[in-house]
């Protein structure tokens, strides 16, 4: 199971850390990602690392202002969200593979995100 938690409303250039929490599992040997989908609009790639080499890689639209990375101790990824914009506003999800795998298997309930101008 994963649960988000983190998001809120914050003005435009404020920044933001969700969190993703795993219960049952760890991270260990697996990716871990993050995704939104905005009102109307297709569910989106942002972020992923997976371990054990903690490599990244990002959607274009948030290089430079958002980062991924986890504590693999406490089973917990978070996305540290600086910069945001209006257009940034949309519920944003975490997921994660399966052992070893590259599908996205476990997803997160969502965590709602919404910035003013």
């Amino acid at each position: 199971q994963l649960v988000e938690s983190g998001g809120g409303r914050v003005q435009a250039g404020g920044s933001l850390r969700v969190s993703c929490a795993a219960s049952g599992r760890t991270f260990s040997n697996r990716g871990a990602g993050w995704f939104r989908q905005a009102p109307g609009k297709d569910l989106e790639f942002l972020a992923r690392i997976r371990w054990p080499s903690v490599n990244t890689d990002y959607a274009d639209s948030v290089k430079g202002r958002f980062t991924i990375f986890g504590n693999n101790a406490k089973n917990t990824v978070y996305l540290q969200m600086n910069n945001l914009k209006p257009e940034d506003t949309a519920v944003y999800y975490c997921a994660a593979t399966a052992l070893f795998g590259t599908s996205w298997t476990y997803w997160g309930q969502g965590t709602q995100v919404t910035v003013s101008s």
